[in-house]
């Protein structure tokens, strides 16, 4: 039974996972967006949401608890000093996952990791290279012809 036992396994060791899940969460604080496979990017949101609190928190102890996962010394400092302020106002929530395809040579799914904005606001953007779907197109299309006036058919043949 796999009772209290939270989080992915991702097929590696647990000192391998360890690690790994160490080096994502830097590079998440240190560049502010990553992007990685679906899976890896889900548990980095729990690990660095939870470095984020510790940042907040603000304390000798919650330094500490940070250095224990965060592997620079000038990375905690940026969470403690700068990142903590940004989100002093917000309660949780402050990484976004966005899916943005399949990687070319083995269609993993991958995603980008990204701090939230500083204002709070949260502003869905589509990635790029994105579509629209037919039915938008359609929409658009027909939204356009309403909005052209119409000849009448006596200037017309005129």
């Amino acid at each position: 039974m796999r009772h209290l036992k939270a989080g992915r396994k991702f097929n590696r060791s647990p000192s391998h996972r360890l690690a790994l899940l160490r080096n994502l969460v830097t590079s998440l604080l240190r560049h502010e967006r990553i992007q990685t496979t679906d899976p890896k990017a889900k548990e980095l949101k729990r690990w660095a949401d939870r470095m984020i609190g510790l940042g907040k928190h603000g304390t000798l102890h919650a330094r500490r608890q940070a250095l224990a996962v965060i592997q620079d010394e000038e990375v905690a400092r940026k969470l403690f000093d700068t990142l903590a302020l940004r989100f002093k106002d917000r309660s949780g929530g402050y990484t976004r996952v966005v899916k943005i395809g399949w990687r070319h040579g083995d269609r993993a799914p991958l995603s980008v990791v990204e701090l939230l904005p500083a204002d709070g606001a949260v502003k869905a953007e589509a990635p790029s290279g994105t579509k629209k779907s037919r039915r938008a197109l359609r929409k658009e299309a027909g939204a356009k012809k309403e909005a052209r006036p119409r000849q009448s058919a006596k200037r017309a043949s005129a």
